[in-house]
């Protein structure tokens, strides 16, 4: 499969799992397109074209030919120096590798991540929030991680993979609908009473099952095993966490039961206030099943399986 089909296939299959919903998504371009079609010769010649076709400014190409067929992927859940310097040692001693893929952002889709941030007005918005509140509230999140980005060096792995000469894609938020809405639908259908079930279903997973035995089992923060879930939202996309101010409203909309891969110690006691349980499945392992569940479907619609070479805290489960 070429490096291009395999990135269109991310792309869709993040758009098909996205918590907002794909008609949410597709007006989201559109309206894209229209900004950029009323932009004069110049403005246009430093637009990020492929904004247009891709809502996600977290999960592009990096670096490599479009045109090259993959077949032996290295995956980490963080690729740094390091691990492309692994890779080439790696290429070198006859192994091959025709494509790294990270899932936390690098480069452009670091610089540019904090717009994913957005899609959470509507998140929220679904959970009943009115929709001007969520995109005040969500507005003032995307400036502050704007600000903690802006003085960074993001263009250190870019580089080295363009010195190495090692193809590079990330693949963010297009991963993390996955668990998001995956998690979000068998969480409805099991309708579970107590908070043990969540618990319990979580480690029916083979992702969080390698969490348990490496020391990183998911837990209850706030409640016990049988306090009672209430609604359930599932926190599990959107670039960053739920913005502090989002909490007070998301109880005042009847959401009993957060589960969320991790949470600042600000936004933990800003929830314990309001009564939301908590439940922490993982970073790490919430990660790992949403690039499993994205390399399920690419899996599908290619006509072999590709090698993968697990790194970085990556594990293939497959399905």
């Amino acid at each position: 499969m070429k490096l291009e089909d395999v990135y269109k296939i991310f792309i869709r299959e993040g758009m098909e799992a996205d918590p907002r919903g794909v008609r949410v998504v597709e007006d989201e371009l559109l309206r894209r397109k229209k900004e950029y079609d009323v932009l004069s010769d110049k403005q246009k010649e430093s637009y990020d074209i492929e904004s247009l076709t891709n809502p996600y400014y977290d999960s592009r190409i990096l670096y490599g030919d479009a045109n090259i067929d993959v077949r032996s992927i290295m995956v980490g859940i963080d690729i740094e120096t390091q691990e492309l310097l692994l890779a080439k040692y790696l290429m070198s001693s006859s192994k091959n590798i025709d494509l790294v893929i990270a899932h936390h952002p690098e480069g452009y889709a670091y610089s540019t991540f904090y717009s994913v941030i957005g899609m959470q007005a509507d998140i929220l918005s679904n959970h009943g929030i009115p929709i001007n509140i969520t995109e005040k509230i969500v507005s003032n999140r995307m400036k502050e991680v704007q600000n903690s980005i802006f003085p960074k060096n993001n263009e250190r792995i870019y580089d080295v993979a363009r010195i190495l000469n090692i193809p590079l894609m990330i693949a963010h938020t297009v991963a993390d609908n996955q668990v998001a809405s995956f998690l979000q639908k068998e969480i409805s259908l099991l309708n579970p009473t107590y908070l043990r079930e969540i618990v319990d279903l979580l480690n029916k997973y083979p992702e969080y099952q390698h969490a348990i035995k490496i020391g990183h089992a998911p837990f209850i923060l706030n409640g016990n095993d049988y306090s009672k879930c209430g609604k359930v939202f599932v926190d599990m996309t959107g670039g960053a966490e739920c913005p502090i101010q989002s909490f007070e409203r998301l109880a005042n909309a009847g959401i009993g039961t957060i589960i969320t891969m991790h949470l600042s110690p600000e936004s933990v006691k800003e929830i314990e206030k309001y009564h939301i349980n908590i439940i922490l499945a993982g970073h790490i392992s919430s990660d790992n099943l949403g690039m499993n569940l994205l390399f399920d479907k690419l899996e599908k619609k290619s006509t072999e399986k590709f090698e993968f070479i697990e790194c970085s805290g990556f594990r293939r489960f497959r399905r």
